[in-house]
Formats: structure tokens, C-alpha cells, sequence
């Protein structure tokens, strides 16, 4: 490490005061964690978008067909140069005086013209086997990674004890599955920011992007400055409510109402459980009293102040969706729904994502 490379790695920015690189030198039996292991992020991304793209068509798309899921059928639009230039370039939702301009232009009546860009909004709307297939790859994933770092957390003292947790820090020892573990989430999280302009988009769109930058520099950071403990922990809480969360999705789009809605206030408490009593009360408590401060610990602070305010956000909307939706039998129409560039005469559709 020369110059840059030297100062960036410089341990007083990564280590807690007293503490060296050469307290985390390999031997034969002891490995930790090494900066250059994330770049294994890259191909498993790749390999995650590649797994996803074969199990949406192999799995999702049967079993979504089997269970009933059917997308409706939309007019076609006549092709305009005109309107088409217009919709791709200026606006989806022209005003009035746009309208009677492209009437003009057109030569066509201006409720023609009103047709046309209904018509051609509903064709770029999501479609509802998509969602379907979508949600149930993040039901996959979520619940496989829950329940996988359940198992391998659940017998660790330092989950129980969290005084435990930073004990001989940074001499901890990396356990090969927790190595891996992390470097599923880092890949899955990378997959995701790939493929976000792909997916069905959202109301919370920005929030998602920021959310996303956050939990992948904690998870980087946290591995090179071998926060592998703590790291684990929050990652495990922030996953204990997605895969209900996906599931109600699924439900929502197999019409099976009740059970959807049950589903979702099982989400709706989990979520609050998990988001804003255990992970600002227990395992982010404990990081800021037990652990010395240091500038990695201030980074590492200021990304976790994020990801609680977009938590208090979100827990926000999908409270308020539990009262006006499920409580009031009010019109379905969540602030965190699918972003509708759609028509505002057509029903919008419920949304709950992270």
C-alpha cells in the first residue's frame, strides 16, 4: 500500500484507537476479513440476475399462471408520429392546450387525442404477471437469506450478550459461512441498484436508491473493518419482515384479499417490531455505547441514522395505508404503490416494499 492506497487503508480510519492491521494477520488456521474479497460482488451479481431471469420464467411465470394470475387486456393504439413524439419527449399527461394543439397537428378530435394517451400510458404499465413474478423472486431470495442467517446466528453468544459482540475486537476470527453470507447480500443488493430501472417502479423510487447506497457501504465497510458481528445482526433484523412483505404481494395479486390483508398487518408488526424497537433500541444502542469512537464508527453511525429515518418513513406510509385500506375499507390506494404513471381513472394498486 503506496501513497493514496496507504493513506486510505491507513488503520486510525478503519480500527478503534490501540488497534493495527497486524492484530488481523492471517495464519494457516485464522482468517479475517480482506478488502479485495467484495470484488467477488461483481460476478455474483451477475450470477444472482442470471438466476433471477431463469427462475421468473421457469418457476415463477407457471406457478403464477397455474394459480390464476392473468393480465388483462389493453387497446392498442394507433400509430401517430405526432403523439408519440410528444408522449417519449415532452409528457405522458399533456394539458389542455397541449391537447388541442396535438388535435391540430393530428387532424383528429381532441377526445381522440385524450384516447390515444390513455390507451398508451395503460401499455406501459407494468403488467400484472410481472409483479407477480418479481415478488416472488424477493420472497425467494428474503426468505432463504432470513432463514439462513437465523440458523447460523441463533446459537452465537454475541447475539444474546451484545457485550459479547465486541469482545478481543478486531481479533475475530471470520467463520467462512459468515463470509459468504455477507457476500450473498452485498451481490443481492448490487443486483438490485442493476436492475432497479427494469423493475416495476415506485412511488418511493428515490427513497429505494438511497436506501440501497446506504446498506451497501455499511456492508462493505463493515467487512473490511471486520464489523462482521454487528453487521450480522442488522442485517438479519432488516430481514425478518421483506419475505412477509413479498408474500402479501403475491397474495394481493391472486386477489386472495383477506388473506393478503391479514398477511400485511402480520408485515406491518414485524416490521415495527424489528425496525423501530429492536434495531435502534437494542443492536444500534449497543454500537454506539460499547464501541469507541473512531472515524469508521462515525461513517458507519451516519448511514445508520439513514436507513432509521427512512425506516420511521416507511413505517409512516404502511400505518397509514392499515388505516385508510384495511381498517376504513377506503378505495385501495397506498402511497408506496407501484408508480402509476398511470391513469388516474383506474384503481391503484397497494404497495409495501421495504
Amino acid at each position: 500500500r503506496m501513497g493514496l492506497s496507504e493513506d486510505i487503508w491507513n488503520h486510525e480510519y478503519w480500527l478503534p484507537p490501540g488497534a493495527t492491521w497486524e492484530d488481523m494477520k492471517e495464519s494457516a488456521d485464522v482468517r479475517y476479513p480482506q478488502p479485495r474479497d467484495l470484488l467477488l460482488c461483481i460476478p455474483g451479481a451477475l450470477l444472482l440476475i442470471l438466476v433471477r431471469c431463469v427462475f421468473e420464467r421457469t418457476v415463477a411465470l407457471p406457478v403464477g399462471r397455474r394459480l390464476g394470475v392473468s393480465d388483462k387486456l389493453r387497446p392498442k393504439v394507433q400509430p401517430n408520429a405526432v403523439l408519440e413524439g410528444f408522449y417519449l419527449l415532452l409528457s405522458r399527461t399533456p394539458k389542455e392546450e397541449d391537447l388541442i394543439s396535438l388535435a391540430k397537428q393530428s387532424d383528429l378530435p381532441v377526445t381522440k387525442v385524450k384516447t390515444w394517451f390513455r390507451h398508451r400510458r395503460a401499455q406501459d404499465r407494468p403488467r400484472l404477471m410481472k409483479k407477480f413474478c418479481e415478488a416472488s423472486w424477493r420472497f425467494t431470495f428474503y426468505f432463504t437469506s432470513f432463514f439462513s442467517g437465523l440458523a447460523l446466528l441463533y446459537d452465537k453468544p454475541w447475539v444474546w450478550d451484545h457485550t459479547v459482540c465486541w469482545l478481543r475486537y478486531p481479533q475475530q476470527p471470520l467463520l467462512p459461512a459468515f463470509g459468504w453470507f455477507y457476500l450473498l447480500e452485498l451481490s443481492f443488493y448490487c443486483a438490485l441498484v442493476v436492475t432497479l430501472p427494469f423493475d416495476v417502479k415506485r412511488k418511493d423510487f428515490k427513497e429505494q436508491i438511497i436506501h440501497h447506497i446506504a446498506t451497501i457501504t455499511l456492508i462493505c465497510v463493515s467487512y473490511c473493518a471486520n464489523l462482521i458481528r454487528f453487521g450480522m445482526m442488522v442485517m438479519l433484523v432488516h430481514d425478518a419482515s421483506d419475505y412477509i412483505l413479498e408474500l402479501a404481494k403475491m397474495l394481493h395479486y391472486l386477489k386472495l384479499k383477506r388473506v393478503c390483508e391479514a398477511t400485511f398487518i402480520v408485515f406491518t408488526v414485524v416490521f415495527i417490531i424489528s425496525r423501530l424497537v429492536i434495531f435502534p433500541l437494542i443492536t444500534y444502542y449497543y454500537f454506539v455505547t460499547k464501541f469507541q469512537l473512531f472515524l469508521l464508527s462515525g461513517l458507519i453511525n451516519t448511514f445508520l441514522m439513514i436507513l432509521q429515518l427512512l425506516h420511521i418513513f416507511w413505517s409512516y406510509l404502511i400505518i397509514q395505508m392499515i388505516f385508510s385500506v384495511i381498517l376504513r375499507g377506503a378505495k385501495r390506494k397506498d402511497a408506496r404503490s407501484d408508480t402509476e404513471e398511470s391513469d388516474r381513472s383506474e384503481a391503484e394498486e397497494p404497495a409495501k416494499d421495504k
